[in-house]
């Protein structure tokens, strides 16, 4: 029986938004476009070697109902929040940041004399843990397994399972997969995703091939670009004469109501008003 592969569906060329104090960001997911891709809810690029674009930074903000997700490839990003913590995500770091019932936090970059690259997923969380406790899972760089193999492929390993080996993000119950991978000239790579799963790739260096496998040639990817893949079959992807880079993300779809406002999202409309009404009488905070 011959391996089936996953199909390119869609392939989204980012779009430069403007957010917090006024960072210049390229966003994939939550635009015109794509509004979500569930459990996918938003997907942020940051990347620039100039400070005006970023070191505005995000005061201090609300999150409610979701979970934030931020990478960093280079750069430095201090962060504090409502529940006292506070510390730093460098080059390699993870923060998992599950927001629950109600967090507000800031995040702001430090001035880079290289280029400040990074990315912010938000992840939904289903109704009945909407209003869980908030808590973080910071991972430092020497914390996430890479992966190289004989072909020279190499993965980091930021949540799910590569080659036996485990990412350190766990317990999230989108049951993701996280991986950064990076594909040499030439270079292929074939990987089992769980069948059900939203899948999608975000190429943010170089370019590559994306859905081919079998009788599938394939759909050619230029940086940067998301690309939204169906959710059965193995995932394929191979780089030309040039190496190419990017994300790989999987998760576990709710198929449950949306309803958003800004850095809330819960299932209905009163919950929203809820949270706003919250947020206004300084009962946002439940901890």
């Amino acid at each position: 029986m011959s391996n089936h592969y996953r199909e390119v569906l869609q392939i989204i060329k980012p779009q430069p938004v403007i957010e917090g104090a006024g960072v210049r960001l390229k966003r994939s997911i939550a635009t015109a476009t794509l509004d979500h891709l569930d459990p996918f809810l938003l997907f942020d690029h940051f990347g620039s070697g100039n400070p005006d674009d970023y070191i505005k930074g995000f005061p201090m903000h609300p999150h409610r109902g979701i979970e934030t997700v931020t990478y960093m490839i280079e750069g430095e990003v201090d962060h504090k929040d409502s529940m006292g913590n506070s510390g730093n995500i460098s080059g390699g770091d993870v923060q998992w940041m599950t927001s629950g019932g109600g967090i507000m936090h800031e995040e702001m970059p430090q001035p880079c004399q290289r280029e400040m690259v990074g990315f912010q997923l938000w992840v939904n969380l289903p109704a009945d843990l909407k209003m869980t406790t908030p808590r973080y899972q910071n991972i430092v760089f020497e914390q996430i397994p890479e992966i190289t193999r004989e072909d020279g492929v190499k993965i980091r390993v930021i949540a799910g399972e590569v080659d036996g080996i485990r990412g350190p993000v766990t317990d999230i119950f989108a049951n993701p997969t996280y991986l950064d991978i990076s594909i040499p000239p030439n270079g292929s790579l074939s990987y089992p995703l769980q069948r059900g799963h939203t899948i999608f790739a975000y190429v943010f260096e170089g370019q590559g091939v994306f859905g081919a496998g079998g009788r599938q040639k394939g759909e050619m990817v230029t940086q940067p670009r998301l690309v939204v893949l169906s959710d059965t079959g193995f995932f394929e992807a191979r780089a030309t004469e040039s190496y190419v880079r990017f994300l790989l993300i999987s998760g576990k779809p709710l198929k449950e109501p949306i309803a958003r406002h800004g850095p809330f999202v819960m299932n209905t409309q009163d919950e929203i008003q809820q949270a706003l009404k919250d947020l206004r009488n300084g009962t946002f905070v439940k901890n």
